[in-house]
């Protein structure tokens, strides 16, 4: 897929106030620090599409972005801040699953992980709660240029046989790095094919 146009819509903390379009929307969420931003700008072929920034949880709100003309992509809070309040915490808990269990437009949501780390309850958790609530998904493995290739095949391995113990079935698993461009084709394939097949 060719990224002609990344524009700007709106950003809210209420999906009832998200785009009124029937337009398929491809949603980004991960936890503090994640590499969200960085990723998304890469997808995009823009430096500054998503705010990037070193202290983490700076994406509070719902973020459209209309590329194309013809799909959304979206920067939905991160979650897990240990800095923030119970308060914040809890508003941002509630404005991420509105959005994922209401918003009818939402036709898959990329979970990104950060490669570097062994598996963390809090993903695991997360994951578990799309399942059951029948939310489409892929993973997202982040910063794969912070690791040796071995390195970084060991820890996407031992990730995988984690979710073999719960998961009958993948969702769909892509590597990136920001840094490097990797996997950006794959990732705009995935939503391209997606998108000719809701035609």
């Amino acid at each position: 897929m060719d990224i002609k146009s990344a524009e700007f819509v709106i950003s809210n903390t209420d999906y009832k106030k998200c785009p009124e379009s029937q337009l398929p929307e491809y949603a980004f969420i991960g936890r503090s620090n994640v590499g969200k931003s960085s990723l998304i700008n890469m997808l995009c072929n823009r430096k500054d599409l998503a705010m990037t920034s070193s202290k983490p949880g700076k994406t509070l709100l719902i973020n459209h972005f209309l590329i194309n003309g013809n799909w959304h992509l979206v920067d939905l809070p991160g979650y897990g801040y240990a800095t923030a309040g119970k308060n914040t915490r809890e508003r941002l808990k509630d404005i991420i699953e509105s959005y994922i269990l209401y918003r009818e437009q939402l036709t898959c949501l990329f979970l990104l992980i950060d490669c570097r780390h062994e598996p963390q309850k809090i993903d695991l958790e997360f994951m578990e709660w799309l399942g059951e609530n029948g939310i489409p998904f892929s993973v997202v493995f982040t910063k794969l240029d912070k690791l040796s290739h071995v390195k970084a095949v060991e820890s996407i391995r031992a990730y995988k046989e984690k979710l073999a113990v719960d998961w009958e079935e993948f969702p769909p698993i892509f590597e990136t790095s920001a840094e490097k461009r990797t996997g950006r084709d794959e990732v705009l394939g995935y939503i391209e094919g997606i998108n000719k097949s809701l035609k």
